[in-house]
């Protein structure tokens, strides 16, 4: 049994084979799924498990050295969970974080329903 951390086993496998510069996608429960990446959806209804819960649990446990969002986001309460996380945050259309989606390593699905609730994060190191 773990001490903590991250406790979903699906997550927790997914996470292990991660390296560096792989992307990781957390989404809210409206982004289309990219067709060939392994998804790990934690959704439950509407709001479980909250995009900015799944976010703090990720980046808890995962080294990540570059985050992109949305443009849209900027102006959401999403782009306000997204900044107050990361110091650096690149933007794009959200019509190209979905295409860089089909490019992840992984993509981690929330029961968020907020729009643009959104980020492709980029592995980093601990050294």
């Amino acid at each position: 049994m773990k001490r903590g951390g991250l406790l979903n086993a699906q997550l927790n496998h997914a996470v292990s084979g991660l390296g560096h510069g792989d992307l990781v996608v957390v989404a809210d429960c409206g982004l289309p799924l990219p067709p060939g990446v392994p998804v790990v959806d934690l959704a439950v209804v509407h709001g479980l498990p909250a995009f900015a819960d799944v976010l703090d649990a990720l980046t808890a446990d995962v080294v990540f050295e570059a985050c992109t969002a949305a443009d849209e986001s900027q102006d959401s309460p999403a782009g306000a969970q997204i900044t107050s996380r990361f110091d650096d945050v690149a933007y794009v259309s959200h019509d190209e974080l979905k295409r860089l989606s089909g490019g992840a390593r992984l993509l981690v699905r929330t029961g968020e329903a907020t729009p643009y609730a959104n980020v492709v994060l980029r592995c980093g190191v601990p050294f």
